[in-house]
């Protein structure tokens, strides 16, 4: 008997390369332990900081040095995380925004 599978148009995670993505989450774990967990969400002036962060670890990369000095982990799995970082605040700061507009609106509603 076959059977059918409803998974077109989703997601295809069997495209990601798992070994990689576990060099970010190790930066993330290593970032869990330094600071706190998601302690990154409060960080003031996030976006201009994670980006700067982001261009550091993507010069020390092109410079020839693999792995960040501090937690001994890749430049580039640094970066992945500076990106995810800042893809995060855009999505949550989009949300924030579409909320106000939400409750602007509805507050001149009769």
């Amino acid at each position: 008997m076959n059977s059918d599978k409803l998974d077109e148009g989703k997601p295809d995670w069997s495209l990601m390369p798992m070994d990689i993505l576990t060099e970010v989450v190790k930066v993330l774990t290593f970032g869990k332990i330094k600071y706190q967990r998601d302690n990154w969400q409060q960080v003031s002036d996030a976006k201009n900081r994670y980006f700067s962060a982001l261009c550091r670890h993507i010069a020390a990369w092109q410079g020839g040095d693999k792995n960040d000095e501090d937690s001994g982990l890749p430049h580039l799995a640094h970066a992945c995380c500076c990106l995810i970082f800042l893809m995060w605040f855009d999505k949550n700061e989009t949300q924030q925004v579409d909320e106000d507009i939400a409750a602007l609106q509805k507050s001149f509603k009769p």
